[in-house]
């Protein structure tokens, strides 16, 4: 069923709180407190037997005595919560659900069986569910939630989405503390009806480039369709907005046994990772990086990546010299006529060379002249991080006055670093009052500013192969669950387009004395049955003639689980990899890599979520730490890397095409300057 936000939720001209009370310390009172200080502009209702009047609101005994009522928040034990719903969406017309209450899906069978009853009374009402079991909503028309901080708001501040209730006040606390002001929050709990893709949907369909935030942060547990998902986020970064994402937890315990080297690596968090790259969301792994990238986003946009160091102490700028580095972004020498002019601007011993560091004594008025250079006079900088604490010998309001207008009026970005959070606490807070953020560490700063930078815009979902999909699909169609034998893995690669080395499977005397003279030696014997070929001694290599062809036959055959014995001419080259994976609801992903033992041992893949374009395979292969090897080095002749490529490009495109596949290994395929072939496949399939 298609869910979008419906209006009352957003908007409501009216709100009961069902369970509203005096005590403030409670959700109910609690809310019914925070929807008043807020100055919540419509009509407040409370139902609440014991009380005709609750904090000056006039209260209902019971609810079938309220007026007709946009939204309700519902505050009571979970076991009163089916009937009053039904009420309000029979009789009452309210369309905006907030279910505060626990004891649902998250608690047992029975709370499961509660929970499907409500969202299927309120989709057949047509309306809007938020939780059960969530601390609420907050936006510009009202604060319905049962927490503390209620957030600065601001149309332009970030727009968030939290699937944890107090994650989201931890992240909106230590937001505050830094000055990052919000534009709405949402909290989905259970995410019965709605979850955070759902919400991400609602931004995306009404976004409106004056009036909508460009920054969605999003703390996520779960993600229940990961194509909606896609599409949303997809959609509102290429409209001009920045995502940055926590995901926690994986979507099943441990990794199964797995039976590929695919199967063993693609664990669902890499099934994440690849999600968010396909759609260029940053990912975050705490609430402190969360909030400082948040920080980053906010200011302007810098041109490119050479950052000015401005400081008045040496150690954070050495530190944050060092992280940027580290994380791709340039702090470049400056120097010439300007940089000199400059010096003799300072006090002697300072230095302009990047980091600028103009000594502990420095005053405000340097500060200014610094900037002014950076911005006007230095063309290389593109962005500027300016360090200014206190040893707590003086205030430093002139310093932060310098800062609070330069930010506003310099058209390269100016990111405030104020480590001295105890000396300097009030003019922090006075900095932070004329509506700036503040970071307080210059690596969190650093790493988090690097993450920006390395994040790419969405990838694009077209791919340039074309594959031989009606056969593909007849070819499935007549397989049996499970490995598919030699024969037909042959087949569906030749339809794939991707080349495999020619082969013969034989399983008696007979049918190898046939063959034997045919073949053109040395050639390889690997038995088929058993999973890891090599592990039982499988494998066999360079087999010069017939008499130990039919040798090794007889060795193979004996080994446990054999039920023939696969012969292949022998090939040359560098062993790479290819593998793909499916996880239930997500879209396919292909990994590559070095190939043959390498892929186990050195753990060097990079990933894609298919269809795969022509830039991203190219993509995938420049990010492995083998990359070098792959072009030649040292003499060495590298591999036809636009031939891998296509061949990562095509796997992607068969999994998109026989949705049946599970997974899937080519390992090794053997790589030339002028070829490339697949020498062992692994096909699986479930229907």
């Amino acid at each position: 069923m298609l869910h979008m936000l419906h209006d009352k939720l957003i908007n409501p001209k009216s709100i009961v709180i069902v369970g509203g009370s005096d005590n403030i310390h409670s959700p109910g009172g609690s809310v019914l407190k925070n929807l008043l200080d807020h100055k919540f502009k419509g009509d407040l209702f409370v139902v609440n037997p014991k009380k005709a009047m609750v904090q000056g609101v006039k209260s209902c005994s019971d609810i079938t005595t309220l007026p007709k009522v946009d939204l309700a928040i519902i505050a009571i034990a979970a076991q009163y919560v089916v009937e009053t719903v039904r009420i309000l969406t029979t009789q009452k017309n309210t369309k905006g659900f907030i279910i505060f209450s626990a004891g649902f899906s998250e608690k047992d069978a029975e709370g499961t069986a509660m929970e499907q009853e409500i969202v299927s009374l309120i989709n057949n009402a047509g309306g809007s569910l938020l939780g059960p079991n969530n601390i609420g909503l907050i936006n510009e028309y009202y604060a319905g939630v049962f927490t503390s901080p209620i957030p600065k708001l601001d149309p332009k501040g970030v727009d968030f989405i939290s699937g944890s209730g107090a994650t989201a006040v931890f992240i909106i606390e230590a937001a505050q503390r830094m000055g990052l002001t919000f534009s709405s929050v949402y909290t989905v709990g259970n995410s019965a009806q709605l979850g955070v893709e759902e919400v991400l949907e609602h931004f995306d369909v009404t976004y409106d480039a004056d009036k909508s935030s460009n920054v969605k942060l999003l703390y996520i547990e779960s993600i229940k369709n990961p194509h909606k998902f896609l599409k949303h986020s997809t959609s509102l970064i290429q409209k001009g907005c920045s995502i940055a994402a926590i995901k926690a937890g994986s979507s099943e315990a441990g990794n199964r046994a797995a039976s590929s080297h695919t199967g063993a690596m693609a664990s669902p968090d890499v099934f994440v990772d690849a999600l968010f790259k396909k759609a260029g969301i940053i990912r975050c792994y705490g609430r402190n990086e969360l909030i400082t990238v948040a920080g980053i986003l906010l200011q302007k946009k810098a041109k490119g990546n050479n950052i000015a160091i401005i400081t008045h102490a040496g150690g954070p700028a050495v530190m944050l010299t060092d992280i940027l580095s580290k994380n791709g972004l340039s702090v470049p020498k400056i120097g010439g006529k300007e940089s000199e002019e400059l010096l003799t601007k300072l006090f002697n011993g300072s230095s302009v060379a990047n980091p600028i560091d103009f000594l502990a004594t420095g005053t405000a008025e340097q500060l200014e002249t610094i900037i002014d250079y950076c911005e006007n006079k230095f063309d290389m900088i593109d962005a500027m991080a300016v360090i200014f604490g206190s040893p707590g010998l003086t205030d430093v309001y002139d310093a932060y006055d310098v800062l609070n207008t330069k930010m506003k009026t310099c058209k390269k970005p100016i990111y405030p670093i104020l480590p001295s959070v105890v000396n300097v606490k009030d003019e922090i807070a006075d900095f932070i009052a004329k509506g700036n953020v503040a970071f307080d560490d210059e690596v969190l700063f650093g790493s988090a500013l690097g993450k920006v930078y390395q994040t790419s815009a969405p990838q694009p979902t077209k791919t340039i192969e074309t594959i031989d999909t009606e056969r593909i699909q007849q070819l499935i169609s007549t397989q049996p669950d499970g490995y598919l034998s030699p024969k037909a893995t042959y087949k569906l690669l030749q339809l794939a387009g991707i080349p495999m080395v020619e082969q013969h499977t034989v399983s008696t005397n007979e049918e190898l004395q046939k063959l034997a003279a045919t073949l053109s030696y040395p050639v390889v014997m690997k038995v088929v049955g058993p999973v890891h070929k090599s592990d039982v001694g499988g494998v066999v290599l360079n087999v010069k003639d017939e008499i130990e062809a039919f040798k090794t036959f007889t060795q193979l055959m004996q080994i446990d689980g054999a039920t023939s014995v696969l012969i292949q001419p022998m090939q040359q080259g560098m062993e790479l990899f290819i593998g793909a994976k499916r996880e239930p609801s997500y879209p396919p992903i292909v990994v590559c890599g070095l190939g043959g033992i390498f892929v186990e041992v050195l753990k060097d893949i990079s990933t894609a979520m298919a269809p795969i374009s022509e830039q991203e395979s190219l993509q995938m292969i420049q990010n492995l730490k083998a990359y070098p090897m792959l072009q030649g080095v040292r003499g060495k002749k590298g591999i036809d890397i636009n031939s891998y490529a296509s061949s990562i490009r095509k796997i992607g495109l068969l999994m998109q095409t026989a949705p049946e596949i599970m997974e899937l290994d080519l390992n090794p395929l053997l790589a030339t300057e002028n070829k490339i072939v697949v020498v062992d496949a692994r096909i699986r399939i479930e229907k």
